[in-house]
């Protein structure tokens, strides 16, 4: 795991020169730029550093006096033309913006190329991965998956890849949700060619990142290096379907090594795309059924995260403005869990007839509109409540 001193959010021109300098050495890969900021704490130190300093550090001689001269400056510099003219933000391994997830990996980016919303590499994201040649049923799961899973505020990150990832993205993107795509080529280029519209949106309304520099080719071994960063972001990996030694188990076994949770998709024993996951649920894999599957297995401080946001989204979907007062701020806290509110509002819940939520407002009537609103949620993750349109509940029978 790289230590790296955390810096600034805001990159002088002189320090994304360095940092683009280190990506655009050649030969020098993510684990040994990780093994030079250990050694001298910083990217400046390592282009001042000596060329028997830099060997002393595990560099191979000639890479050493490759770095000791220089010679990726003139690339560094095209580079850092080409991401500003297309507005694109650079987030080195030094960022205070740089996702926590992903810093503590075996071989962190030292460098993500962003497209889009910056806000969303802190946010909780699942990963979503499965072949490119998806069966109907696949994608109808990945489809329903990702769609539920966005609207209780996960962001949905995959690879935009045809298939899965696609369907992943769009489906995300239909409940005005959040989604990340990671790619395996520079942030410019679109890959496949037919996402083109897709990648816009994406751009848009959610975030497009990659480790690799502007203008690079989709080549076939990127890929494997592209999918420990969607693993590396991501709480949680879901596979959708894969064929036993296809990219998405790959991508599963990244995830397992990096010490994320690993949930499958189940399906037909007859199907070759269903090999991938059904082995992974074999091996000890989180079968899953529906969107609860995934978030209670999630990290605690995930699980708080999306009880405070979702909290939040109902207040603001409009419980009058006398009820303002209620509203968290972006400060508070989120409350220990309190059963006897949990009871309270499941007594006035049924499983076969909806409860508007200011129905329950008036019948807890000793319990605030907030402390409604955060034991809804709750429960939700605990699949012992269910939320319909409109500000609905039902009891999960």
């Amino acid at each position: 795991m790289a230590t790296a001193i955390i810096s600034s959010s805001i990159l002088s021109n002189e320090e994304e020169l360095y940092w683009l300098a280190l990506r655009m050495m050649p030969g020098l890969g993510a684990r040994r730029s990780s093994l030079l900021m250990e050694r001298f704490r910083g990217v400046r130190a390592i282009f001042h550093a000596t060329a028997a300093e830099l060997e002393g550090a595990g560099m191979p001689g000639a890479l050493a006096r490759s770095i000791a001269s220089g010679c990726s400056f003139e690339d560094a510099a095209a580079q850092q033309q080409l991401v500003r003219d297309a507005g694109v933000h650079l987030i080195p391994l030094g960022d205070a913006r740089y996702p926590e997830l992903l810093r503590r990996v075996f071989d962190p980016p030292p460098v993500l190329f962003c497209r889009g919303r910056i806000d969303l590499l802190s946010s909780v994201n699942v990963g979503v991965v499965g072949t490119r040649h998806p069966t109907p049923y696949g994608v109808a799961a990945c489809e329903r998956l990702s769609g539920d899973l966005a609207r209780a505020g996960v962001t949905i990150i995959s690879g935009m890849a045809r298939g899965i990832d696609t369907a992943a993205h769009k489906a995300a993107l239909t409940a005005e949700g959040m989604t990340v795509a990671v790619l395996g080529c520079g942030v410019d280029v679109v890959y496949p060619s037919e996402n083109r519209k897709l990648a816009a949106e994406i751009a848009a309304k959610g975030l497009i990142l990659s480790e690799f520099p502007m203008g690079a080719t989709a080549f076939p071994q990127n890929f494997p290096i592209r999918n420990r960063v969607i693993s590396g972001l991501s709480c949680g990996l879901l596979v959708v379907e894969g064929a036993q030694y296809s990219g998405s188990a790959i991508t599963a076994r990244l995830a397992l090594d990096q010490g994320r949770e690993v949930f499958a998709v189940p399906g037909n024993i007859t199907s070759k795309m269903s090999w991938g996951p059904n082995l992974l649920i074999k091996q000890g894999a989180k079968l899953v059924q529906d969107w609860n599957d995934v978030v209670t297995e999630l990290p605690v401080e995930a699980q708080q995260k999306l009880i405070a946001a979702g909290r939040q989204r109902i207040l603001n979907e409009g419980l009058g403005k006398e009820d303002a007062s209620f509203a968290p701020s972006a400060a508070s806290q989120l409350p220990d869990p309190n059963q006897k509110i949990q009871q309270a509002v499941l007594r006035q819940l049924k499983p076969d007839a909806s409860t508007h939520l200011d129905t329950l407002v008036e019948a807890c009537e000793e319990v605030s509109p907030s402390e409604i609103i955060a034991a809804l949620f709750e429960m939700e993750i605990q699949g012992l409540v269910k939320q319909l349109p409109g500000r609905n509940f039902v009891k999960v029978w």
